[in-house]
């Protein structure tokens, strides 16, 4: 399978059925933390977490490693992304109030990505995947929801010092990709 396979087919390739499993989770994830009561629910909306990732991490493998990369996988994985990221940051606002500037941040960020993606395309030009410094922040993103779903009682500032600083690499990386899109589009 590549990404001259039909449509059709690439829809129900193994690593995009488990991009379309990570869609599904979301609302899971969401329910369980934003219902949660007991510190086990909590648990259980990180171990939701933790299959997303596994999934995530997954579906990038198979799909390297038996020649399944489609047109649609390259599609689904960053929607699929997107989505978990943006549902579980605006879900532990709910909590913590210092993801709030972080979802403005977000929104504003994965915007600008997608308009520029959407217009580079038009060009005939594609981001060669992501950058280092859009991994870093989607790394450290993940490790930091993480923890603040899986421990509850974490102290207020820890949480905030962490929302911080998921902040200033989301800021870092918004920034860096600018001049990537400059040089995309300025190149013959």
């Amino acid at each position: 399978m590549n990404e001259d396979t039909p449509i059709r087919r690439q829809l129900f390739s193994i690593p995009n059925l488990m991009g379309y499993f990570r869609i599904i989770l979301i609302p899971f994830i969401v329910w369980r933390y934003v219902t949660a009561e007991t510190i086990n629910d909590y648990y259980a909306a990180a171990v939701i977490i933790g299959i997303s990732g596994i999934t995530d991490f997954l579906d990038g493998f198979v799909a390297r490693k038996f020649h399944m990369i489609t047109k649609v996988g390259k599609a689904l994985d960053p929607i699929a992304d997107k989505l978990t990221q943006g549902a579980i940051v605006l879900a532990l606002s709910f909590r913590f109030r210092w993801m709030i500037p972080l979802i403005i941040l977000f929104i504003v960020k994965e915007g600008f990505m997608a308009i520029m993606g959407i217009v580079m395309l038009r060009r005939g030009k594609m981001l060669d995947g992501a950058k280092w410094f859009g991994k870093v922040c989607t790394a450290v993103l993940y490790v930091v929801m993480f923890i603040l779903i899986l421990f509850p009682q974490i102290p207020m500032g820890a949480a905030n010092g962490m929302i911080a600083l998921c902040g200033a690499l989301m800021l870092f990386s918004f920034v860096s990709y600018i001049p990537v899109f400059w040089k995309m589009a300025h190149d013959s």
